[in-house]
């Protein structure tokens, strides 16, 4: 329990010297409270203008970044259509190809047909000298 309890403890006293040391060295600061109020408008300023100039660069950055990004998607689709286009090429080959040779057994077939059929004719004509 007391492990808590130093830990939540701890923090608050943190915070409290935190506080207290800020408060301490704004009293014994050696500028007046106007001088102090003068640098802390003109930090709070240059901060300001850090910021939006940090932010304007920011945004640069990104769009220089989604322009990078829509090249590389650019030539991927580029490259992804050649792709497409030689596959495709290299299909409508193959079934150029596997038409060709389909033609030739075709052929091939008919003519054992009709070596067969003059084998045969041949043949029953012997036969019927015989």
């Amino acid at each position: 329990m007391s492990d808590n309890d130093n830990g939540v403890g701890g923090l608050g006293w943190f915070l409290a010297g935190l506080g207290v040391g800020a408060l301490v060295g704004v009293l014994y600061a050696p500028k007046s409270g106007k001088e102090t109020r003068d640098d802390l408008v003109a930090g709070a300023m240059d901060a300001k203008e850090k910021a939006a100039a940090l932010a304007q660069q920011g945004r640069e950055r990104a769009a220089d970044l989604a322009e990078q990004g829509k090249q590389q998607v650019g030539e991927y689709v580029d490259r992804g259509k050649d792709y497409y286009d030689r596959g495709r090429n290299q299909w409508a080959e193959y079934v150029e190809k596997g038409k060709g040779l389909v033609q030739e057994q075709q052929g091939k077939v008919a003519a054992a047909i009709d070596a067969g059929k003059d084998a045969y004719a041949s043949a029953t004509k012997d036969l019927g000298k015989a």
